[in-house]
């Protein structure tokens, strides 16, 4: 139940790692229900990023905390260790890594990192929309969005043949 919280977060939220391991219950958390959007400051760029929570996210992680309990101020993810404390990064990435190789891919290939760019490269692929892209990553430079993105000359040319006029 954990993991499938885990997984759809990591998916809907497009948040690092350290970002996702520190989210409280609170950041998500509207009365009995869980919010659509939150915004977080992240950790290594010290900005506010706000992302969305699809059905199936707010579902499995509805069902996550109705069976971990807890308050607004204890971490949505703790430690198995430390009750009080939250899941590593360290154990995240070991979590993902038995993910990948669970469904036969090369663990070398995907981490956590993966899970991050997974739904804003679909969104960019469906829209061309490099600007969405950047916001929704958080980045403040577009010129980090399209280096992270490995946006080239093949990717302009593919969406300008789309359009004719």
């Amino acid at each position: 139940m954990r993991d499938r919280a885990l997984f759809d977060f990591a998916i809907d939220s497009k948040l690092r790692g350290c970002d996702i391991v520190k989210i409280k219950i609170g950041d998500l958390v509207s009365g009995a229900a869980i919010r659509n959007r939150a915004t977080v400051i992240q950790q290594k760029t010290g900005r506010p990023v706000q992302f969305e929570m699809m059905t199936d996210c707010r579902n499995s992680l509805m069902k996550w905390l109705e069976r971990r309990g807890g308050s607004i101020n204890d971490h949505v993810f703790p430690s198995r260790v430390d009750y009080l404390g939250r899941l590593s990064t360290r154990q995240y990435a070991r979590l993902v890594d038995e993910w990948v190789t669970a469904i036969g891919l090369d663990s070398r290939e995907y981490g956590t990192h993966s899970l991050r760019r997974t739904k804003a490269s679909m969104i960019y692929k469906a829209t061309g929309n490099l600007r969405a892209f950047q916001i929704l990553l958080g980045h403040s430079k577009i010129e980090n969005t399209v280096r992270y993105l490995g946006v080239d000359i093949d990717d302009a040319l593919v969406l300008a043949e789309r359009i004719e006029i």
